[in-house]
């Protein structure tokens, strides 16, 4: 499998906290602007050293670093700060980075 950059650091969360955020923003009684993150980073690397470690295997054997998918204007860092979600609406993620891999992983091995 041919990726680019594994070193990248992004706050990797998942579509069901980052919804639940959404609908209790919209019924937030005073319009207002927040981040909906999980305030914490993971690289592409640590992803696939955590998927393919579950599944009884190397990343190495599987995974390559290829350049041509390789973003010239990238950012290598990005990770939001959740804490006004947090604090003003009591919002935080119910899902770790490893919890959320875990649901993925299982509904591919139901899938296939």
């Amino acid at each position: 499998m041919e990726v680019g950059n594994l070193n990248a650091l992004r706050d990797w969360g998942h579509s069901k906290d980052y919804v639940r955020a959404m609908h209790m923003i919209l019924n937030h009684e005073t319009p207002d602007e927040f981040i909906v993150a999980t305030g914490e980073t993971h690289s592409v690397r640590d992803l696939c050293e955590v998927v393919f470690s579950k599944l009884g295997m190397d990343y190495r054997d599987y995974v390559v670093q290829n350049p041509k998918y390789m973003r010239p204007e990238e950012l290598k860092y990005l990770k939001g700060d959740p804490s006004k979600a947090n604090q003003i609406l009591g919002w935080e993620p119910s899902y770790t980075f490893e919890s959320m891999l875990d649901e993925m992983i299982e509904r591919w091995e139901n899938e296939l």
